[in-house]
């Protein structure tokens, strides 16, 4: 395409240790955890038991595979996947302007995280929505403040992983009996009580947002171009980062990519590089992430399943609270809730952070005869508030329901998902390097994963007529 260059030539860099590639999965696995994993699931669990948890599984073990030809396409070529759509197709920055901003203006995490936090200092959740409102502009103000934005979103979704996950560990070993065991055992491979798969009456809208929030979701899962890139993984190192307008060191940051010659030494440290990544995000993201999610399906379901009061949006998770505090002590059950709080404002952030990194640069492709890579930050700053002040005019519109405004941001995401599942798969096999492309297991797991979106959306769709 004339309006961007065509790649730079480099060597690929060598690969290092396996421990200081650990960082993007964190990110990754963290936007999924304020969504999916602490909502969305637990939900559908406590409301239609463990036997439906082999979506979540296979949520995840689909996003593993889309996030890692994510990550080929960057590691390969420097620059992020958006642009190499472009390179594909100029109009296709239009369609994922639309597919990112409409699907994440609906803020039904942070609203949970204002609900969630709320309930823990006796803020009535009719109220709420004014904690939400200030903590989106916390939000705004941490991203516009830290000096680079990519090791604000490590160090922050590592932390609260670390110390979160361990908790959620305990408390399900604490509360679950041998036979709660047996059924997430059960679950997995889709036997639930008295139906195979799908019980009776769920609504398919949510169980659709969970699959698609196994993980990231929508084209949330896109943005891991940026955090390898960031990271330095590969022909990223070449491209810089985004740091603060007010407090970072300027760096020069490139659109267009630099990769390698597929041959010789470069070829061989491609192979290791592809290696030290996919253990990455194995351990990280799918190993850790499918426990979890599994762990936290598993305590909904041991504290609240078939009690009443929990099919009234996230209201679950506040009886969960008061369960754990009648069995343990009552500060147990709050500290559970300020857990659950702070993750989902972390993941809030994040995914204000990725949307504004896809919005922005889609921007200079769609009009680059306007804006240069030079406008990546001011165009990012730009995005990032008028985001935060439409969920501010959302949540005074009177919409405000937290597990509506995840449903309908996460339904929308799966068609998102759906359609770049596709696109990802023809870029990989069309622009990359006879060696450089994906093997056919990986290929015929990503045309897997398509069909499934494609046709859960659409019988999803049909059944909201």
């Amino acid at each position: 395409m004339n309006f961007l260059p065509p790649l730079e030539k480099a060597n690929l860099p060598s690969p290092p240790k396996l421990r200081q590639l650990i960082g993007p999965s964190f990110i990754v696995l963290g936007l999924g955890l304020g969504s999916g994993e602490l909502i969305l699931w637990p939900y559908l669990t406590s409301n239609f038991g463990l036997g439906i948890i082999w979506g979540a599984v296979l949520g995840i073990t689909f996003q593993f595979f889309m996030n890692m030809e994510i990550e080929r396409y960057a590691l390969v070529n420097g620059e992020s996947i958006f642009v190499g759509f472009a390179r594909k197709a100029r109009w296709l920055p239009l369609w994922f302007l639309a597919s990112t901003f409409f699907p994440w203006i609906w803020p039904g995490i942070i609203g949970s995280a204002a609900a969630i936090g709320g309930s823990v200092i006796g803020l009535d959740a009719n109220h709420s929505h004014y904690l939400a409102i200030a903590l989106l502009i916390i939000i705004g103000l941490i991203l516009s403040l830290g000096p680079v934005l990519y090791k604000i979103q490590e160090k922050l979704q590592m932390w609260f992983i670390i110390l979160g996950a361990p908790a959620i560990f305990i408390l399900a070993i604490l509360f679950a009996t041998p036979t709660d065991w047996g059924a997430l055992a059960q679950g997995v491979i889709g036997r639930g009580d008295g139906y195979l798969f799908l019980p009776a009456g769920i609504p398919l809208a949510s169980f659709l947002a969970a699959l698609a929030y196994s993980g990231a979701g929508g084209n949330l899962n896109l943005a891991q171009s940026y955090y390898i890139r960031e990271k330095g993984y590969g022909m990223g190192k070449f491209m810089g980062r985004i740091t603060s307008l007010l407090t970072g060191k300027k760096e020069t940051l490139k659109v267009s990519g630099v990769t390698f010659n597929p041959e010789g030494n470069d070829l061989s440290d491609f192979k290791k590089w592809w290696r030290l990544i996919n253990l990455e995000h194995l351990f990280v993201f799918l190993i850790a992430g499918m426990a979890t999610i599994l762990l936290l399906g598993l305590l909904a379901f041991s504290t609240t399943y078939g009690l009443a009061g929990t099919e009234q949006g996230i209201n679950f998770v506040i009886l969960e609270a008061q369960i754990i505090g009648l069995r343990f002590f009552p500060f147990l059950g709050k500290i559970f809730l300020i857990i659950v709080s702070l993750m989902l404002f972390a993941t809030h952030l994040s995914v204000l952070d990725a949307t504004s990194r896809i919005l922005a640069e889609n921007i200079i492709l769609l009009a680059s005869h306007k804006f240069k890579a030079e406008n990546l930050r001011p165009l990012f700053y730009t995005v990032l508030w008028v985001q935060i002040f439409t969920g501010i005019i959302i949540f005074l519109f009177g919409i405000r329901e937290p597990l509506t405004l995840l449903t309908i941001s996460a339904v929308l995401n799966a068609v998102a998902m759906f359609a770049h599942l596709g696109l990802t798969l023809w870029l990989n096999t069309t622009s990359l390097h006879e060696s450089l492309k994906p093997s056919l297991f990986r290929r015929l797991a990503m045309a897997t994963a398509f069909i499934f979106f494609g046709a859960f959306s659409l019988v999803t769709f049909l059944n909201l007529r």
